[in-house]
């Protein structure tokens, strides 16, 4: 491999020859061989976005020389767009804080800027990454407001339209389901009929209500401490840093980020606790999921010998042994999703106790946690939704011959002749193998013509949903 040698405060330090990172990245590569897994694109988005909008501020504030400053904005630019995301090489599991990986972001800026102008890289004389990108900032206000950006872009931009469309499919088979009648169970038994469409709308509102959980509590992802340098205080910042830095983040985003008061940008330092309520809504989403994925799991079983009362679209065959049979695959592997989701929580709220006095030490995995359930939810519902929900037909038969011998009909007979007399058919049913229905004409408790009508009554067909909303 060729090889440039560079260095930093501690030495020499050797460094592929074509990489545009430097010493610090280079030292954090080898000191961390753990997982292989790198922060995502969101997340080096918005360090560009910091280290661009830092040097547009100090700019302004005459704080640093026009032709430096708007190299390192070119070289950030290309950042923001994913240009130099392979030279991001810095494992989840890192330094504490997120010092390695804020190191990476300044080398690589640092370097391609020094290129923009015509320099070899590692001229630290004429664009430092710490004097000059990380100019006025430091690993403990960057880090956690790019995770707060990254986090709010992530949730907007690639989670909540595909739960919109997940939504308005649970929505459209509600309304085209809304006449079919079957019966309800309660602890896997047998209870009074319902609508297939009021069970697919019940599904449509747990998402809708954690949906606008998920949009409320976004909004407090804005609240940044950029600025807040070391422990909050600013040190070595101009005044009017901050709110400059923060307008040129709004104007790059066109997002109405907010520096949060004094006592605020103090608990932004010490905890980034924002994105523990985020990942606990997405652990409630993912609840929300598995119960539906699961009751489409049931509802589809079968289909000779299960409930078999909807039919999911077939995407692949199910077995390598048993020929022709067909899988609910899409529902279980919502379900693995979800399970990762819930794990991530977990791990992630363990992370936040990390924080001791004016910083939390393990952002870099709270980070890679919260962005990567929201990625693999949001991957996951957009394919179970194509692929799933938008294709489930009702078996209406299957539908009508288990409601018919579904024991819970006779709660239906209640207020006629008691809860009692009631019991009493019921017991008579399950003991001669006859269905509520034929126990209630054969006993002469009402005709079938108000057998009928009361069936009708215990599920009234519900109102026709918009579905132009």
């Amino acid at each position: 491999m060729d090889v440039r040698v560079s260095s930093d405060s501690l030495g020499e330090v050797h460094i592929p020859a074509d990489a545009y990172y430097g010493p610090q990245t280079r030292r954090a590569v080898e000191n961390f061989p753990i997982s292989g897994m790198r922060l995502p694109r969101f997340f080096i988005e918005a360090q560009g976005l910091i280290k661009a909008s830092a040097a547009a501020a100090h700019v302004k504030l005459n704080e640093l020389e026009t032709k430096i400053g708007d190299a390192i904005i070119r070289a950030a630019e290309e950042v923001i767009e994913g240009k130099w995301d392979h030279q991001f090489v810095v494992d989840v599991f890192q330094a504490g804080a997120g010092t390695s990986q804020n190191m990476n972001a300044n080398e690589v800026i640092a370097n391609r800027a020094l290129e923009l102008l015509g320099y070899e890289r590692d001229r630290k004389d004429i664009i430092h990454p710490n004097d000059h990108v990380n100019k006025g900032q430091s690993t403990n206000d960057t880090i956690p407001a790019a995770m707060y950006i990254a986090t709010y872009h992530a949730v907007h931009r690639q989670l909540l339209p595909v739960l919109n469309e997940l939504y308005w499919a649970l929505i459209n088979r509600a309304a085209a389901f809304r006449h079919v009648l079957k019966s309800g169970r309660t602890h896997l038994q047998d209870a009074v009929p319902m609508r297939l469409g009021q069970e697919f709308a019940g599904y449509a509102a747990h998402i809708e209500a954690v949906t606008k959980q998920i949009v409320r509590i976004s909004d407090d992802l804005l609240d940044i401490g950029i600025g807040g340098n070391a422990v909050g205080t600013g040190i070595n910042t101009h005044p009017k840093y901050s709110t400059y830095v923060v307008e040129e983040l709004r104007n790059r985003t066109g997002i109405k980020w907010r520096l949060p008061d004094e006592g605020k940008r103090f608990a932004f330092m010490q905890n980034p606790v924002v994105v523990v309520r985020v990942s606990g809504l997405l652990k409630e989403l993912a609840i929300h999921l598995i119960k539906i994925s699961s009751d489409l799991r049931l509802l589809s079983s079968g289909p000779r010998t299960g409930l078999a009362e909807i039919r999911l679209p077939a995407v692949q065959p199910g077995s390598s042994i048993m020929p022709g049979k067909v899988n609910p695959v899409l529902p279980e592997m919502m379900y693995m999703v979800c399970s990762q989701v819930i794990g991530n929580d977990t791990a992630l709220s363990t992370a936040a106790t990390g924080s001791q006095l004016e910083i939390n030490v393990m952002m870099p995995v709270m980070a890679h946690l919260i962005l990567q359930s929201i990625s693999i939810l949001s991957h996951g519902v957009k394919t179970f939704t194509i692929k799933c929900v938008e294709g489930i037909e009702a078996n209406e038969e299957n539908c009508h011959y288990w409601m018919e011998q579904s024991l819970g009909l006779v709660t239906m007979l209640n207020p006629i002749i008691g809860y009692d007399r009631a019991a009493l058919l019921t017991y008579r049913a399950v003991e001669h193998g006859l269905s509520i229905k034929d126990v209630v004409i054969e006993e002469g408790v009402i005709s079938e013509v108000e057998w009928n009508e009361l069936i009708q009554k215990s599920a009234p067909l519900p109102e026709m949903v918009n579905l132009d909303v």
